[in-house]
């Protein structure tokens, strides 16, 4: 059961989401009514989701999210208020919140949000640790950076590496070429672009081996490594 800490001021406000989330059965439901109360009870207690109300007293849901984020930067924020300036959602957002949330709300979208959030976290762990690979007849250690193939072994760069991974996590789906920019040169031009195509054919060229293995382009999406 996943257990999300709820920092509402409106008691009947509160009471409702609590009480609707823990019908759905797989959540449990820590409701607080300030901010102060709230951050206790993320020291004492692991949270797999947090949501914070900004307009609360003692400490705002802002100030609260801030206090959070410093102990533990990976746990998912949603922000709700009644407000809905674009100041307010630019710093939700900067100070490291996933989401925002403006009142008044369904809450079934509440639910919606909830769910996406916690997919994508749980998605982001397991790539996280995932290191090892059967592609085809070959075997690719991301950790050593190499790929084996009949006992011959060919050691990566770490951007070859880099770049095989995210492709194996993506097998026989489209890995944009955006995000491969993004997650392995942290950027997105011309050079970077070309950078990664150098890199692309170095690895088309050590996975010819197997008739069954390709890596294809994919017109105006980016790649996909094919494993038939």
């Amino acid at each position: 059961m996943q257990k999300i800490l709820l920092a509402e001021d409106d008691p009947n406000l509160g009471e409702l989401l609590k009480d609707y989330l823990e019908l759905k059965g797989k959540y449990e439901v820590v409701l607080c009514q300030d901010g102060d109360q709230a951050l206790e009870q993320f020291r004492k207690n692991r949270f797999d989701l947090c949501i914070l109300d900004v307009m609360m007293p003692k400490k705002d849901g802002f100030s609260l999210g801030k206090d959070i984020r410093k102990m533990d930067d990976t746990v998912p924020i949603i922000f709700a208020t009644a407000k809905g300036m674009m100041e307010d959602k630019t710093q939700a957002f900067e100070l490291g919140g996933d989401d925002y949330i403006t009142k008044p709300f369904r809450v079934e979208e509440l639910l919606l949000r909830i769910q996406a959030l916690l997919k994508r976290v749980s998605k982001e762990k397991e790539e996280e640790i995932a290191d090892k690979f059967e592609i085809g007849n070959y075997f690719f250690d991301y950790t050593s950076q190499i790929i084996t193939y009949k006992g011959q072994q060919q050691k990566l760069s770490t951007k070859e590496a880099e770049l095989l991974r995210l492709l194996c996590l993506k097998k026989n789906d489209v890995l944009t070429r955006e995000e491969a920019l993004i997650k392995i040169w942290h950027d997105d031009n011309y050079f970077t672009g070309r950078s990664m195509d150098v890199f692309l054919s170095k690895l088309r060229k050590y996975l010819k081996e197997d008739s069954s293995v390709e890596i294809v382009n994919v017109h105006g999406k980016g790649y996909k490594l094919l494993v038939s």
